[in-house]
């Protein structure tokens, strides 16, 4: 029996395309890991109470470190359902914890993939400038004093293509350490320092290993020349410098023909909000 174009996508099922926010702090990442409690874990669990008996496929646009956050993260669903997105979305959400929520559900095109279709991801990292009693889980507090300026100075460097290595631990998926880095903004939003780093792709660890340099800089323990010498030669001591994941936030994922809005704010208000 030969099946019609109808018949076959109906036994294959619809893709659906979603957009989540999560606060990573409880979680081992995104990526489902054995015995670990994950992003992607808690999804797939809660479709699988709506979907029961149904082949049930999701996959991200990216893997994020444990204890780090999403304003946006991007993933697709492969399911045979006739449920409208915005039931499923309704649906799993009662079923998600209050720290994991999908922000919207559409359906998308057979072909769509999350992490292969995107072109870049935006990263926020938010450093505090003050001790704070609400923030703590998004932010890095610095006691030290920061050059903010030869931080902004200094983060222009990394645009461009560089091999990214002495900025990320190995992972033996990567077939590449070259990354693209299309651009590195800073600003100062009331007690907070606020840097956004733009780029094709990212590696395990680098955005931390970034923003842990800059503060380096900023502090006044390293300079421009070694921070060049970091992307020419690989070594181990960025890792020394790792920023903790408490204050990075994956922004948004970036599909052909989409753009990303140039001004960006603080990703909590708390400390920006603050009287002084």
């Amino acid at each position: 029996m030969t099946l019609s174009l109808g018949e076959g996508r109906e036994r294959r099922g619809l893709r659906f395309k979603l957009y989540i926010e999560y606060e990573g702090t409880r979680y081992s990442g995104w990526q489902m890991q054995k015995d670990s409690k994950t992003v992607q874990g808690k999804l797939i669990e809660s479709a699988k109470k709506i979907f029961k008996g149904e082949q049930i496929e999701l996959y991200g646009s990216g893997r994020t470190d444990a204890g780090v956050h999403a304003l946006c993260q991007t993933a697709h669903l492969d399911v045979k359902t006739v449920l409208a997105p915005e039931i499923i979305r309704i649906k799993m959400n009662d079923e998600l914890p209050a720290d994991i929520n999908i922000i919207e559900i559409e359906k998308t095109d057979s072909k769509f993939h999350a992490r292969h279709n995107a072109v870049s991801r935006s990263y926020i990292y938010q450093i505090s400038k003050r001790r704070t009693a609400f923030g703590k889980p998004f932010v890095w507090w610095i006691k030290d004093k920061l050059d903010f300026e030869k931080m902004k100075k200094a983060a222009k460097l990394f645009i461009g293509m560089h091999n990214f290595v002495s900025f990320a631990d190995q992972d033996d998926t990567e077939k590449s350490t070259k990354v693209l880095i299309e651009d590195v903004q800073l600003k100062e939003e009331g007690d907070l320092i606020l840097i956004r780093i733009v780029g094709s792709h990212f590696l395990w660890k680098m955005v931390r290993r970034m923003v842990g340099a800059l503060v380096e800089i900023g502090r006044g323990n390293l300079c421009e020349k070694e921070l060049i010498y970091f992307l020419k030669h690989k070594s181990p001591t960025p890792a020394k410098y790792t920023a903790p994941p408490s204050g990075l936030f994956l922004e948004r994922v970036i599909y052909e023909g989409e753009k990303l809005d140039k001004d960006f704010g603080a990703v909590i208000n708390v400390l920006s909000n603050s009287r002084r």
